[in-house]
């Protein structure tokens, strides 16, 4: 159990960090206000059905499962090139943005333009949506203590954390926009939105989540707890999926919004942490390619499943 010293100091530590990146925390604390109202409005005007709750629960699962089978992946193999690594999240980095576009930013500009009869505002709405996906995951990248592995730690109060759970906090950081998606992709009940992103995020997280647990073995943690610490990112997905079926199942506008949000925050991870991390090591190309892979793949499974 944490001292109320060191809680003091966590506290502390929280309250510097925002008062040293103002706007990041202004945009954090709208982007939770803006999600806790849709929450609110989906308890009061519109329950969420069981069919709904098992959906997202799969789909949720579906992530987990998929993270977990790639990092167990790493009891086997002793080592991993960086060019490999670099070129499966850059596959990965393809599949997140081809799924923000086709199943998530598409689909929400359809259903803008339905309850508003017109294009202009439909865009407009997907375009506040973008931009609170983008603030939730800036805020909770400033403010939340993790380490990236050749960024470094980023966040309040790094020193009193392990390196592991920095690690950790880190790539479940990347998994919550991915289960936010999925669950907002199936609120509506559509599964020819939800399938085929949902089966896009599986594919991905398969060499995505051996990366991580050979990135984890690179770090010193032993095989046993390198698959298990990568493989526990995975849940994020589940909680991720529950908390965008409640953001998107009330208000009718609430549903293109939420869209809207799970892209932004998706577009962002790719942009601010997958792609960076792929082209520092000079295998720029590789991971190139990887991405545009995976963006072909989304595109043939979103015709297909859709």
């Amino acid at each position: 159990m944490t001292e109320p010293s060191a809680q003091a100091s966590f506290f502390s530590a929280w309250v510097a960090e925002m008062r040293a990146r103002p706007y990041s925390a202004v945009g954090l604390g709208a982007a939770i206000a803006v999600i806790l109202l849709l929450l609110v409005s989906q308890l009061v005007a519109h329950p969420v059905s069981a069919r709904a709750l098992e959906v997202a629960a799969i789909g949720g699962l579906a992530g987990f499962g998929s993270t977990a089978a790639g990092a167990v992946g790493a009891l086997f193999l002793r080592g991993l090139s960086q060019r490999a690594e670099d070129s499966m999240l850059g596959f990965a980095a393809g599949m997140m943005l081809a799924a923000a576009s086709f199943s998530l930013l598409l689909p929400g500009l359809a259903e803008g333009e339905r309850l508003t009869s017109s294009g202009i505002l439909s865009a407009l709405i997907m375009t506040v949506g973008l931009g609170l996906g983008v603030a939730l995951m800036l805020g909770l990248d400033r403010f939340t203590p993790h380490q990236h592995e050749h960024l470094g730690a980023c966040g309040p109060a790094v020193a009193r954390i392990s390196r592991v759970w920095l690690f950790t906090l880190a790539i479940a950081l990347h998994n919550l926009p991915e289960g936010m998606a999925i669950g907002v992709s199936f609120s509506a009940g559509d599964l020819a939105v939800g399938l085929p992103l949902t089966t896009a995020i599986a594919v991905q997280n398969v060499p995505e989540g051996l990366a991580v647990a050979m990135a984890l073995r690179a770090a010193g943690i032993t095989p046993g707890r390198a698959v298990l610490f990568a493989a526990s990112t995975g849940l994020m997905e589940l909680l991720g999926a529950f908390l965008g079926l409640g953001v998107a199942g009330g208000l009718p506008l609430a549903y293109p919004v939420g869209l809207g949000l799970a892209a932004g925050a998706m577009i962002f991870v790719v942009s601010h942490e997958v792609i960076p991390e792929t082209h520092r090591n000079g295998h720029q190309t590789p991971a190139t390619l990887g991405l545009m892979m995976g963006f072909g793949l989304m595109m043939i499974l979103d015709t297909a499943l859709g």
